[in-house]
């Protein structure tokens, strides 16, 4: 997968965890202008939460090959 394709993806399921989160909550309808800091604090953070696990996943299936992403996470 290409950086390209790999950020679209990570967008993407960022956005799915999002839209669940919402959904849960009975807040999918309501327009965003509605919410409070607290709900956009949560929104944001199952987004990172979800890069996070992508990215560990993308280190940990090819070691070596991604030194942004290992810098980034550990440091």
């Amino acid at each position: 997968m290409s950086p390209d394709e790999w950020q679209a993806h990570v967008t993407r399921e960022a956005a799915k965890e999002i839209g669940t989160w919402l959904e849960a909550r009975g807040r999918l309808d309501r327009p965003i202008a509605s919410l409070r800091l607290g709900d956009l604090d949560a929104m944001a953070s199952v987004a990172i939460s979800r890069f996070i696990v992508l990215a560990s996943r993308r280190i940990r299936d090819d070691p070596g090959r991604h030194p942004d992403l290992e810098n980034l996470l550990m440091g």
